[in-house]
């Protein structure tokens, strides 16, 4: 913290309430991190519905909510888990969000290049081997061990305004699964097979943004150890007064 809270009423001291509040949301904000390694056991179905209940919550443009969540376990997760490997290794890419390294910006490569070292470092792999490197992408299509994911479509147009609500809804689902206990990872290349996913799952309709696998942390394992920096607050935000 840079200085003591300030309050509306100008005191340099925050009420003990206010204090708790924001050492809550330290907690749970900086606590929430991407797993790669998971235990198999199953969340209970209770915490899944009320994980799933709470990210309902998430805000949208004029409340549309404009998202469908298909939850997966059990034997229809593996199965899937299988269907996403052969479409991989088939190269059967069907992304409904374009995706291309070009979209990224000379700073956004730099921090890309710095996180890669970081995981495929802890992970053994060195940064020029691009076989070991490939076969870990490929095998994070069994959910990195989860035993459970959520897809999360966008319906309507499924334009980038939706999309954005449906980020919206992303991340409060992943803050709840952390105030739950439960660990996650966003996955983007779980969203390259999209008719892959709504063959397997019956989905009619949506357009697919993100995967995400979920479960309990497996704590000894050393990719469970990397962390990642983010950019300084001058980097990204400005303040007009």
């Amino acid at each position: 913290m840079s200085g003591p809270a300030i309050t509306r009423t100008g005191t340099s001291e925050a009420p003990a309430g206010e204090r708790r509040t924001s050492r809550y949301a330290e907690q749970l904000i900086r606590g929430r991190r991407a797993t790669r390694a998971f235990r198999p056991d199953p969340v209970p179905e209770d915490t899944l519905r009320d994980i799933f209940s709470l990210a309902g919550t998430a805000p949208s443009n004029s409340n549309a909510q404009p998202w469908r969540v298909e939850v997966v376990g059990g034997a229809r997760r593996d199965r899937l888990a299988d269907a996403l490997r052969t479409a991989h290794a088939e190269r059967r890419v069907t992304a409904d969000y374009p995706y291309s390294e070009g979209m990224y910006a000379p700073v956004h490569q730099e921090r890309r290049v710095a996180f890669g070292a970081s995981l495929y470092g802890a992970l053994g792999i060195g940064p020029d081997d691009h076989p070991a490197r490939a076969s870990y992408d490929a095998e994070s299509l069994g959910f990195y061990g989860a035993p459970h994911a959520a897809f999360l479509f966008v319906t309507g147009d499924g334009g980038p305004r939706l999309a954005a609500d449906v980020g919206a809804y992303l991340q409060t689902l992943l803050l709840a699964m952390t105030g739950y206990g439960v660990a996650s990872c966003p996955q983007g290349l779980l969203s390259f097979y999209a008719d892959t996913v709504r063959d397997q799952l019956g989905v009619g309709e949506g357009k697919l943004l993100v995967g995400v696998s979920f479960g309990y942390a497996d704590e000894n394992a050393p990719v469970n150890q990397v962390t990642t920096g983010r950019a300084g607050l001058e980097a990204t935000t400005t303040f007009h007064t």
